[in-house]
């Protein structure tokens, strides 16, 4: 069934904390309704918005840094391209800053 899906371990990972984050998210607006308020973001959010332009912000970093690990590797001379974990601790580093400050 999913034979045409290429699972590596970063992949399932980051699906997990996603999935993970929007269970806690439900839980969490259950038992603490939340309000607008205004941060770095041009207009006034709740926790699910920051939560959705968060996980927005953290796909297209991810796939951002698909695109053009080979031209950072050719750009730092390194022998293959660079974990795609750098960029699922990045994605999740601003992930949790939108959702503190924003």
């Amino acid at each position: 069934m999913f034979d045409w899906m290429v699972w590596t371990v970063p992949t399932a990972v980051f699906f997990i904390c996603i999935a993970a984050l929007l269970a806690g998210m439900t839980l969490w607006e259950i038992r603490s309704p939340t309000t607008l308020r205004k941060g770095f973001l041009p207009m006034a959010t709740t926790r699910g918005d920051r939560l959705f332009i968060g996980l927005l912000v953290a796909a297209y970093i991810n796939l951002g840094f698909l695109g053009l690990g080979e031209r950072i590797m050719d750009g730092f001379s390194l022998q293959e391209e660079p974990s795609v974990w750098i960029s699922f601790v990045l994605s999740m580093v601003v992930l949790a800053v939108i959702m503190r400050k924003g």
